[in-house]
């Protein structure tokens, strides 16, 4: 495990407070040629490891990722601001990733046929891309992180990580426990930089770097995927979301508000997963609105470092004052704020609320909104309503609450994305393939489809005559 240093640095802040935490180094182009030069050399042994050997260390990853469960939780409460709940729960999902592709990483498949003419066999076989560049953002510092180095270890790559700038203690903790476990040096190369468009960019136009693998918004991934196609890079992207959370007329509505209350406040709403939309069948609008009112209201907001708290602050000051400019917008054009959580006295922190009166056409409804924000749009029809749902460059996740699982299937067969949560409110598991349709993204993550995504397919056609 290898973490690129230099003497350059730069403050990692707490967001309930605004106070620094740490300082980390700020790698710049050498660092990044640096990380590549390593994850080169570390190459060849790596790939040539037994596929046994690499899930071993993968699952002795997975058991000090859970040991360590106290200290990771409490490095992304201090610099992402989640609540205890929010940041334990987040340690071990990460975690999960380790372990689901330790026993992958024993998987290998390959094909054998005979070719239709009869004349040769066909043998398929895949084998690791090579060194992968690994981009990960700041709303889940350690499950993004291990959403791409597991897959990729288990494949037999190398990699080389540039971590969120707000976030980038939790990864450097976890590059730790990697060498620890037994990752051999130069496998795994962290690079944390307030320059990210010049570390990756370093990366992308490097031709031993085979692989790209972003997880951030739907604009910088266009971005990368421009330079991706210079070198024909193997590129995959988690882009951004814009979720719909359907409540029909015979949906159980204190499970649709408990599932509401998950969907979309988990982490503050700062997730790509994050119901944006409400669309509420009218017989229920009244008591949905009303229960998740009142829990939005009761909702605890505060420091994460305050085990009380529920609910933690955004990001950065920036990201509140983008979120009350999108709440100012939709109030002018004529929303109601029907509920709204109280805060605390200091912090970058913005108050749960509940929008209602929130025209179809409404610009918050055409935006991620990435913070603690529940705009509820009433329906009576259902065609009208799914078309609202789909409208939108975005197809990432998307929620249905329904009484009969049948209806509910088939309203999920006709949203546009790539994960629906059907009467719960989460949609991540890492046994499950997650990903999007349109401008949310290419690839998979998670689930077999994860481990593919650092492989290239190589065939043998063989002489059988």
């Amino acid at each position: 495990m290898t973490a690129v240093l230099t003497e350059r640095t730069f403050a990692v802040h707490d967001p309930a407070t605004g106070e620094v935490v740490a300082e980390v180094p700020d790698g710049g182009v050498d660092e990044a040629r640096s990380a590549v030069d390593a994850a080169a050399r570390a190459f060849p042994a790596w790939s040539a490891q037994t596929p046994r050997a690499r899930a071993e260390i993968l699952r002795r990853s997975f058991d000090a990722m859970i040991a360590a469960t106290d200290e990771l939780a409490g490095l992304i409460v201090a610099e992402n601001g989640k609540s205890q709940a929010d940041a334990r729960a987040e340690v071990a999902y990460a975690a999960e990733f380790f372990r689901w592709y330790s026993e992958e990483a024993v998987r290998g498949e390959g094909e054998y046929a005979v070719a239709p003419a009869s004349g040769t066999r066909t043998i398929v076989t895949h084998r690791p891309v090579g060194v992968a560049a690994l981009v990960t953002p700041w709303n889940f510092p350690a499950a993004m992180a291990t959403r791409k180095i597991a897959p990729a270890l288990a494949a037999g790559c190398t990699v080389v990580l540039k971590p969120a700038a707000e976030t980038p203690l939790t990864a450097l903790a976890i590059a730790r426990i990697l060498g620890e476990a037994g990752v051999p040096d130069g496998v795994v190369n962290l690079v944390p930089t307030t320059d990210a468009p010049t570390v990756v960019t370093t990366w992308l136009e490097d031709d031993r770097v085979r692989k790209v693998s972003f997880t951030g918004s739907t604009g910088v991934g266009r971005a990368l995927l421009h330079q991706a196609a210079d070198r024909v890079l193997n590129a995959s992207m988690e882009l951004g979301g814009n979720a719909a959370f359907v409540v029909t007329a015979d949906a159980d509505v204190d499970a649709a508000v408990a599932g509401a209350m998950i969907a979309k406040f988990r982490g503050g709403g700062q997730a790509c997963t994050a119901a944006n939309r409400f669309y509420v069948h009218t017989d229920v609008a009244e008591e949905f609105v009303a229960k998740l009112g009142a829990a939005v209201e009761a909702l605890q907001v505060g420091p994460g470092a305050d085990e009380k708290s529920e609910i933690g602050p955004l990001i950065s000051a920036r990201a509140v004052e983008g979120v009350r400019a999108l709440v100012d917008e939709a109030v002018a054009a004529g929303a109601t704020v029907a509920y709204r959580g109280a805060l605390p006295e200091q912090g970058w922190f913005y108050p749960p609320t509940v929008l209602t009166d929130v025209a179809p056409d409404s610009p918050i409804l055409s935006q991620e909104i990435f913070g603690p924000v529940a705009p509820v749009v009433v329906w009576d029809d259902q065609e009208q309503m799914l078309a609202q749902v789909n409208d939108t460059e975005f197809g990432l996740a998307s929620y249905v609450y329904a009484g009969r699982l049948q209806d509910a299937l088939k309203i999920a067969e006709r949203i546009d994305a790539g994960m629906v949560g059907i009467n719960r409110g989460i949609v991540s598991d890492p046994a499950a393939p997650f990903g999007g349709f349109k401008q949310s993204g290419l690839g998979r993550e998670g689930a077999r489809d994860g481990i593919r995504e650092f492989q290239e397919t190589q065939y043998y056609s063989v002489e059988w005559s």
